[in-house]
């Protein structure tokens, strides 16, 4: 089964905005990053290697089977499998986004963050939409070890932060992951601001009455 060609043909056109909305606002720079979408039929489709997304052409996004193989479109990024891993492990996730996005990045690489929950709940919004965010450890891209560390953190997260390298965030849809993964790089920025201050991020019972009241 294949999927209808209004409903790839509306998924090529979302990543393609969504990718020049990532680049124009600086959240990504060069060939960095990349974007999946899953279709219903389970297919999905990302952003080849080597493309900015600021100047994606949706005719020649990567296509892959509902397998994993890659059955389409330019050469595929050797960073398909981080999407595969959420994919896998999150099958109600219908998008991945990952970024080199520089504040997150930076926190990933600071060495006395928590690697089970790298950010401190600074806000709501934050905590609604990325929730507790782990840290994976750091391993060369494309190692076999990263997608066993990315596969073990996203069971339970939607959201991870690769050590030295970047997020990579599911979603329902492509906006949930869009809007996911810019609340993470704005919270990040606001904690390397007040690194060195007294904060006061949200308590416990503050950050569990939020996930309660979103789960409902």
């Amino acid at each position: 089964m294949t999927a209808t060609l209004s409903e790839e043909t509306r998924a090529r056109d979302a990543i393609a905005a969504v990718g020049k909305s990532i680049f124009d606002r600086g959240l990504t720079f060069g060939s960095t990053g990349n974007i999946s979408v899953r279709l219903s039929t389970g297919e999905t489709l990302m952003t080849p290697t080597n493309a900015s997304l600021g100047a994606l052409d949706p005719a020649r996004l990567s296509r892959f089977s509902a397998e994993g193989v890659h059955t389409g479109g330019d050469k595929p990024t050797k960073e398909a499998f981080l999407h595969q891993c959420m994919y896998c492990k999150r099958p109600q996730s219908g998008a991945v986004v990952h970024l080199h996005s520089t504040h997150s990045v930076a926190v990933s690489i600071l060495a006395d963050t928590d690697p089970e929950d790298v950010l401190p709940p600074l806000t709501a919004y934050y905590v609604m939409r990325v929730g507790r965010l782990p840290l994976v450890p750091y391993f060369p891209p494309g190692a076999t070890a990263l997608a066993e560390a990315v596969a073990a953190r996203a069971e339970k997260s939607h959201a991870v932060l690769l050590a030295n390298h970047g997020p990579v965030v599911a979603g329902k849809t492509l906006a949930d992951a869009q809007y996911a993964t810019e609340e993470l790089e704005e919270t990040a920025r606001l904690f390397l601001l007040l690194r060195g201050s007294n904060i006061r991020p949200l308590t416990e019972e503050q950050r569990k009455a939020i996930e309660e009241n979103a789960s409902r």
